[in-house]
């Protein structure tokens, strides 16, 4: 077992690559019976784009970095939508058309899996420290970021593809749009991959921009207990509205943080405030993680 690590690690680790590796030879068929028919440049451009989103999304499935995971994800689910197309633009669709689909669609539900994303932010961790990532808003999953995912993709596929059909001028608008709108898409979906807990030597760190302005630390000795959240409780809430199972930190003294302000416009510099606190809610993806974390760290958990 490759240093030490544990079925489920070298599952997590190994499988979504093995899984992509696959797609040129179960999902590829399938591209290529949909481009039948299409003028060459416009299957030469879509054959380089396939080749091309695939050699650098395995590139990023082995570096696993916060930066390589939005990456993948916005690569893999686009990878599932394009496979879906290809199969309902074939003619007739075939077993193995069936098996590349599920074959994509494999690979978007490992590389949206929590222990997915657990991976790839400790790739860049550093020294002890553990990095424990925090659901989305719940908001946001169900409209903003399948919409940011589709703005960035369609956003870079769009003008190439367009100019290869010879709609010179809808082409040139997809460039000169597509382009700067698919890297800002991609820039706020990334501040997602970057919020965590993080376990350290010195205790625990909260380090979330949607919740708080600056990271909150917990030294050990400031720390009473970290917990399930219990209904009712007046623990400052720093979940930003994410479903699933909160945990509670509760210190044996207030701390100051810097909640986010709201903003109205992307233009709006609302001033930022500091309270104390001496408790506060967070929602990891993987609650039994945290609490097994802070247990194997001596920790105080209740």
């Amino acid at each position: 077992m490759a240093a030490g690590l544990s079925p489920s690690a070298l599952v997590s680790r190994w499988l979504l690559p093995a899984v992509w590796v696959t797609l040129p030879f179960t999902a590829g068929p399938s591209f290529a019976a949909s481009l039948d028919g299409r003028s060459a440049a416009f299957r030469d451009v879509a054959s380089i784009g396939l080749w091309a989103l695939w050699a650098a999304t395995l590139g990023a499935m082995l570096i696993p970095r916060t930066v390589t995971l939005t990456a993948v994800r916005l690569a893999v689910p686009g990878a599932l939508v394009a496979s879906v197309w290809a199969v309902a633009a074939t003619p007739s669709p075939s077993a193995r058309d069936a098996v590349g689909l599920a074959c994509t669609a494999l690979a978007t539900i490992v590389v949206l899996a929590p222990m997915t994303g657990e991976l790839f932010v400790n790739g860049s961790a550093y020294g002890l420290e553990r990095r424990l990532p925090l659901r989305a808003p719940a908001v946001l999953l169900m409209g903003p970021i399948p919409l940011a995912g589709v703005v960035t993709v369609a956003g870079v596929a769009a003008g190439p593809l367009l100019l290869a059909a010879h709609a010179w001028v809808a082409g040139v608008v997809a460039l000169v749009v597509g382009w700067p709108a698919a890297w800002y898409a991609a820039r706020s979906l990334h501040v997602l991959a970057r919020r965590w807990l993080v376990f350290t030597p010195a205790g625990l760190v909260l380090h979330d921009q949607l919740a708080v302005v600056e990271a909150v630390l917990v030294l050990r000795r400031h720390l009473d207990t970290i917990g399930p959240a219990l209904a009712g409780t007046d623990a400052r809430d720093l979940t930003v509205g994410a479903a699933g199972l909160a945990l509670q930190v509760t210190m044996t003294e207030p701390l100051g943080i810097s909640p986010t302000p709201p903003r109205r416009s992307p233009r709006d510099r609302p001033a930022v405030t500091s309270e104390d606190v001496d408790a506060f809610l967070f929602t990891p993806t993987r609650p039994g993680r945290v609490l097994a974390g802070a247990a194997a760290r001596d920790l105080p958990v209740g």
